[in-house]
């Protein structure tokens, strides 16, 4: 059987996976979320981060496919863990301040 190999990627002990570069690492999840947001294809998403390479986008997406389920819960679990941190927040003080001036925010 032969291992597949995502040549801009790497995965950490803890799962976590990173598109490598010389310089930095990029969370391959991060991307993904951006994709998945805006339908960006892999030039657009170039365009939006100039330090990928349009090889190292390809790989990350590959990685996201072959890997969907693992980082959509990882997706979903952190968007639950920012909502219950939201929640438990409550108002913020700029929301208050509008709202007793009797001024929404955008």
């Amino acid at each position: 059987m032969s291992t597949v190999s995502y040549p801009y990627v790497e995965v950490r002990e803890n799962g976590e996976a990173f598109i490598v570069g010389e310089t930095f690492r990029f969370k391959v999840r991060l991307l993904v979320e951006e994709y998945l947001a805006t339908g960006a294809d892999a030039a657009q998403l170039q365009s939006e981060h100039p330090h990928l390479t349009l090889s190292q986008i390809h790989s990350a997406l590959a990685y996201y496919y072959d890997h969907r389920e693992e980082i959509d819960q990882e997706i979903e679990s952190l968007t639950r863990l920012m909502e219950e941190h939201r929640a438990q927040q409550g108002e913020s003080l700029l929301a208050k301040k509008m709202r007793e001036l009797g001024r929404d925010l955008p």
